[in-house]
């Protein structure tokens, strides 16, 4: 889809789309959640909940919910939702549960299944319940979640969610607790669920989903005379004088204070009876909004709008330095050079002129700049797509795994302009083998991804985790990779190969010019340093929501401001090094092709650092695994991030220095 979107490049075509789009906006209340069309439910249709994985933030590694011995009873267990490549990815399974509900029927202590469990089940629940790990159900490809109210500083109240519910709680003992208090642990085996519906009869007939809300309770249930469990899966307690639970009943509901269910692993085995309650609520929330509570709360919101003021003021005094050095003292250069004033007897001329036969000079290792540069060009073409489809509604947080989906998809059919980026300028560099310059550009990041990828596979593999990638979808990837992404740069390289060499605007020396010795401000490593921190600095509070966003389970959506972060990423880089090269051309010091390259992709240095101290002050990993695969896949964004910045700043300093000097008189 996105090529054929690429393809349809004939203005008539771009108009009638834009007529299709503005029509659209113009008879719907939003635009949000293409493709993903609402149901509507009457009054007693069946309610399939369906429940997607077992995650927890200490540990990173999700599970299939039939892992643990739950109810089953009704459930195929081999029967699972198809997925698409960003779910697998994400390591989502999807099962159909015992839990079925009839709309507008609201029902109190259903029993839905009675289970003995031994001591091997007892422990492998109470370890998850250590871990932290939260169950995800699915309703109208809704998630549940636990409602919480946050009062405002104004008296008001908001209610936002907090997705998945807990598989129980661990004790907390106080000071003058024993030690054999402090291992014990409970199970949440009651829920009680609050479906909230949106009903408009004036436009519709039927009922839409818009809430899907739970409220675990660990109870002990206690019956007095024989009960056949069997007859009793999917009815209500004490209906028609059977199944009668003492703890549970239309007349003696559930509550915070009910005798919690305790799991003892000493026992060689322990019943648990598995209850739940289902109530519905109307709801004035409309269905095209129903994801709004999901979202960013206000307050976060004002936070990242902060952030935005905050960059774009670092982004003015960036725009006024450059400015000032391109109006103020490159004018002052130029109208001295073009006077032809002579210096004084003994006295020698300094300043970046005097560099103008060696600025342009092939830099060491100049085929893997190209090849840097191209990777770099094409993370950042799909990632710019990637964020406008965003902010268009296309990736929406209903549509799940398709973000992810989507940049892969993205970066593989943006190869084409890497492969022709490289090639632009391994020919500029006076190469000759393009084609090994070609494959060095398809293969090289794709190829650190696809191993680091691997070898972190194996090791979730060995936990048994469903975030195991099978291996059907590894060779899925590889084929795309070497199948579609390769040739494509390859194709790219091909083109840019053939296109007339990029002449400079002054000729190089046949002999280098000695450099000074540099000032310590300038000096490598230093000068590099320095240029990353303003560029870390303008993202620095966006990087910290989208690493929540991804390590801490939460939903992230506000792709808007996320792309006027980047932009405003990308004016920084290019002006810090634009700023940065200039001092060093000053200095008398023409090397600055990779220099300029690592002076804006040295923000991924403080974006790697900063990582770190995220996992160490927000993330418990209870697992060497999870630390592992932690580091892995930061290392691999931080790489990610070092090629788009590395080669926007680069290609804006490029276009500087080319247009100083060709604007001065050389003899």
């Amino acid at each position: 889809m996105v090529a054929d979107r690429q393809r349809c490049r004939l203005r008539p075509s771009v108009l009638f789309a834009a007529t299709c789009v503005l029509a659209a906006l113009s008879t719907s209340s939003a635009f949000y959640l293409p493709g993903v069309a609402p149901t509507d439910y009457q009054i007693g249709d069946k309610m399939q909940v369906k429940v997607e994985a077992l995650t927890s933030v200490k540990t990173q590694l999700p599970y299939e919910y039939y892992v643990l011995p739950f109810c089953h009873r009704g459930v195929d267990m081999q029967a699972t939702d198809a997925l698409n490549l960003g779910e697998v990815l994400k390591g989502s399974r999807i099962y159909q549960t015992p839990y079925v509900f009839d709309m507008g029927e609201d029902q109190s202590c259903k029993i839905l299944c009675q289970k003995s469990y031994d001591a091997e089940e007892l422990q492998a629940f109470a370890l998850m319940i250590q871990e932290e790990y939260r169950v995800n159900m699915l309703l109208d490809n809704l998630p549940v979640a636990m409602s919480i109210f946050n009062e405002m500083d104004d008296g008001t109240t908001t209610k936002s969610y907090e997705i998945g519910y807990p598989i129980g709680f661990a004790d907390i003992p106080g000071a003058d607790s024993s030690d054999e208090e402090t291992d014990s642990v409970y199970l949440f085996n009651h829920l009680r669920f609050t479906i909230l519906y949106h009903e408009d009869p004036s436009l519709r007939d039927g009922r839409r989903v818009v809430g899907f809300e739970v409220e675990p309770f660990s109870v002990t249930h206690d019956y007095v005379n024989m009960v056949d469990w069997d007859d009793c899966v999917d009815k209500v307690a004490g209906d028609d004088g059977t199944c009668s639970l003492n703890s549970c009943s239309l007349d003696n509901p559930i509550s915070v204070n009910s005798e919690p269910l305790k799991i003892d692993v000493s026992q060689k085995e322990q019943e648990v009876i598995w209850t739940y309650d289902v109530v519905f609520k109307p709801s004035p929330v409309r269905w095209s909004t129903r994801w709004d509570a999901y979202l960013n709360s206000s307050d976060d919101a004002q936070v990242h709008w902060f952030s935005i003021l905050n960059s774009f003021m670092i982004v003015i005094f960036l725009s006024g330095l450059v400015g000032l050095i391109m109006i103020h003292t490159l004018r002052k250069d130029f109208q001295r050079y073009e006077r032809g004033e002579t210096m004084e007897e003994g006295q020698e001329e300094t300043g970046w002129k005097l560099v103008h036969g060696d600025v342009f000079r092939n830099p060491p290792r100049a085929a893997w700049l190209a090849v840097f540069i191209g990777t770099g060009v094409q993370l950042a073409v799909s990632t710019m797509i990637l964020l406008i489809f965003a902010c268009l509604g296309f990736l929406s947080p209903a549509n799940r795994g398709a973000l992810m989906q989507a940049t892969l998809f993205l970066f593989v059919f943006m190869g084409m302009f890497g492969g022709y980026t490289s090639a632009r300028f391994f020919r500029m560099f006076k190469g000759t083998s393009w084609r090994t310059n070609a494959l060095w550009t398809a293969m090289l990041f794709p190829g650190v991804c696809f191993i680091t990828f691997f070898v972190v596979n194996l090791l979730i593999w060995g936990q048994k985790s469903s975030g195991a990638v099978p291996f059907s979808t590894l060779v899925a990837m590889l084929l795309m990779w070497l199948g579609i992404s390769v040739p494509l740069v390859v194709c790219g390289a091909f083109f840019g190969y053939r296109k007339q060499p990029i002449e400079h605007p002054v000729r190089v020396n046949q002999i280098a010019r000695q450099v000074p010795e540099q000032p310590w401000l300038v000096q490598g490593v230093r000068n590099v340093l320095v240029g990353g921190i303003l560029p870390f600095g303008a993202v620095f509070v966006e990087v910290f929501y989208v690493l929540s966003s991804i390590w801490m389970h939460q939903v992230y959506y506000l792709f808007g401001i996320l792309f006027l972060v980047l932009v405003i990423l990308l004016l920084t880089c290019s002006e810090v090094t634009i700023v940065m090269c200039y001092f060093q051309l000053c200095c008398e010091n023409y090397h600055w092709w990779w220099r300029a390259f690592f002076t804006a992709g040295c923000s991924s240095f403080y974006v790697f650092i900063y990582s770190i101290y995220y996992a160490y002050s927000k993330l418990q990993m209870a697992r060497t695994v999870a630390t592992i695969m932690y580091i892995c896949y930061m290392f691999l964004v931080s790489v990610t991030f070092f090629l788009i910045t590395g080669s926007v700043g680069f290609l804006a300093t490029f276009v500087f220095v080319r247009a100083i000097y060709a604007a001065i008189k050389v003899d």
